[in-house]
């Protein structure tokens, strides 16, 4: 059997409990069958030998549970990159604008100078943890206190500033 056939075959004879299955992850009847499509495209986007119905869908079963939870981290990264992407493209009036960078360079000069640099590297430059210690000729492990101490003390600077909470630096990217 070809494996058009095959799929044709599976399509009939198993899509009802795929779109079931699918519909238990996302609870919805459209995303469902979209999952399900997902599966069937990522399992015979590449042609495989003849095999029998029950293994293949065992693995569009697995395909398309690894479709929904690509999407799901998709979405959970963007729901948690979103609002930090949406504050920091808002414009603000130019004294504004002044005024903080006044406040983050006030800040940053209280930071001592390992600190600093960390802070700036890391942030500035876009440097990763390891390029940041192989910079400064120091480990990795004291680039990341250098950087959780600095964090710590700008937000605590920025905050008696400003007068309220301010996250300082992304920390999506500190890990990285």
């Amino acid at each position: 059997m070809a494996w058009e056939e095959q799929v044709g075959s599976l399509a009939r004879e198993r899509g009802p409990a795929l779109v079931g299955y699918a519909y238990l992850l996302t609870g919805n009847l459209p995303a469902a069958e979209d999952l399900v499509q997902e599966g069937l495209i990522r399992t015979f986007s590449r042609r495989r030998s003849t095999a029998d119905v029950e293994w293949l869908e065992a693995y569009v079963r697995r395909a398309i549970l690894n479709a929904y939870l690509d999407t799901y981290r998709r979405r959970r990264l963007w729901t948690r990159t979103a609002p930090k992407l949406a504050a920091a493209t808002t414009s603000d009036a130019p004294d504004t604008l002044a005024t903080d960078k006044a406040d983050v360079d006030a800040a940053l000069a209280h930071l001592g100078p390992r600190e600093r640099a960390c802070v700036v590297l890391r942030y500035f430059d876009d440097l990763t943890t390891r390029e940041v210690a192989d910079t400064l000729k120091i480990s990795e492990g004291a680039v990341k206190r250098y950087l959780s101490d600095a964090r710590a003390h700008l937000g605590q600077l920025l905050t008696e500033q400003d007068g309220d909470a301010a996250d300082v630096l992304p920390t999506a990217r500190r890990t990285r």
